[in-house]
């Protein structure tokens, strides 16, 4: 298979590195920190007349009709400077859904102007009992006439503290466990009775906590048909799990970046550190791992459009184990190897650091991916070809 870009997306790759490097230097990123929102809705707007925010939507909504490789790029780009907009928790994790379920009506009035820039988007799906399984989602939904009443809390949500809109993921009949059932209803962040709670996450990124009292929207606010959401919040979630695989690809390739410098320059005993063959040793282990990254994201974002759920689930799981792994070894090594600025708030290091300990947890961990991905049951032999694997013999 060839994982060559096109020159489109050479071109687009090096648009977003020249952009980042000079208008959202990782200094942006640590003065955010303190700020309630967390991002800034100027450089949003601008990120929507880059077109970047588009990428994965039609045309017809004034988005780009690309692909997930296509937003893996932009994304790459972004984790080599920690820019906080935020392009995986509205453009993938919020707007898909609307995109997938919507109306044409819904789809004109919530899309177009979060691609535009204008407003954001949020997912509102963990509980307190869900960890990484959609269909243990309890809080409930209820009609009354012509309104949905939303009761129930949700978890860190990633973007709720400032989307516009909230999609919600709430059971409309059966009970935690059942796979039917589950529907998406959209909640404005203004409505009566919903309770925002601002986090700060370990990455410096802002998250929510939602509290649901008696939420009313009216019945359009439901997204596609009742109680069949199921597969396209899973969907969802692995695109969103092969977007931080890209992003935490970036932030991998950066780690070793910046430690061969440090490597270089580092003097003890009048020589650079770089030139002791053990450090040598680590830093070569570092860029197989980097490239191990890399090259799963690659799959993961060629994967996440494929409409066989087999497939996008096998590649997007071994991509999360790999930056898992491999993420987690780049980040510590680099810490390691930097000495004891390498602990320090005030070194940069500590910022990639701890942004990729939270993508490897986002949207699913090295156990419940390792695990799914055993579970699937069959292997690729050849290209179309699948093997299954029996189960073993007493």
């Amino acid at each position: 298979m060839d994982f060559k870009l096109t020159e489109t997306q050479e071109m687009l790759a090096d648009s977003v590195r020249q952009f980042v490097r000079k208008e959202s230097p990782v200094s942006r990123m640590r003065a955010l920190r303190e700020d309630e929102r967390g991002w800034d809705p100027a450089m949003w707007k601008r990120f929507g007349e880059q077109g970047w925010i588009g990428i994965l939507y039609p045309e017809e909504l004034g988005g780009f009709g690309g692909s997930m490789v296509d937003l893996m790029v932009v994304l790459e780009q972004l984790g080599t400077t920690l820019v906080p907009e935020p392009m995986i928790e509205s453009a993938v994790l919020g707007g898909l859904p609307v995109l997938y379920a919507g109306n044409d009506a819904q789809k004109s009035r919530l899309l177009e102007p979060m691609i535009a820039g204008q407003t954001s988007l949020a997912l509102a799906l963990t509980e307190a009992e869900t960890r990484y399984h959609v269909n243990l989602v309890a809080m409930e939904a209820r009609r009354d006439g012509d309104k949905w009443i939303l009761n129930g809390e949700k978890r860190f949500v990633p973007n709720g503290q400032a989307a516009d809109h909230i999609v919600v993921v709430a059971r409309t009949s059966g009970k935690p466990g059942d796979a039917g059932g589950l529907s998406l209803i959209v909640v404005p962040r203004d409505a009566g009775g919903l309770e925002i709670k601002n986090l700060k996450g370990m990455d410096g990124r802002r998250y929510a906590n939602l509290g649901f009292s008696n939420v009313a929207v009216a019945s359009e606010n439901l997204l596609g048909e009742e109680g069949r959401a199921l597969h396209i919040v899973e969907r969802v979630l692995d695109q969103a799990a092969a977007a931080a695989c890209c992003e935490g690809s970036g932030i991998a390739q950066t780690l070793l970046l910046m430690t061969v410098e440090y490597l270089n320059t580092r003097q003890q005993f009048g020589v650079p550190i770089g030139s002791f063959q053990a450090l040598q040793h680590r830093a070569v282990d570092m860029f197989v791992e980097v490239e191990l990254c890399k090259s799963a994201a690659i799959l993961a974002a060629v994967d996440a459009d494929a409409d066989d759920p087999l497939l996008r689930q096998a590649s997007v799981s071994t991509a999360k184990a790999q930056l898992a792994s491999g993420g987690t070894y780049v980040s510590h090594q680099a810490t390691q190897l930097h000495g004891g600025i390498g602990v320090t708030d005030e070194h940069d290091l500590g910022l990639y650091f701890k942004r990729m300990h939270v993508l490897n947890t986002l949207f699913g961990d090295e156990r419940h991916h390792t695990e799914r991905f055993a579970s699937l049951g069959c292997f690729e032999k050849e290209p179309g070809e699948r093997v299954e694997v029996a189960e073993p013999s007493a």
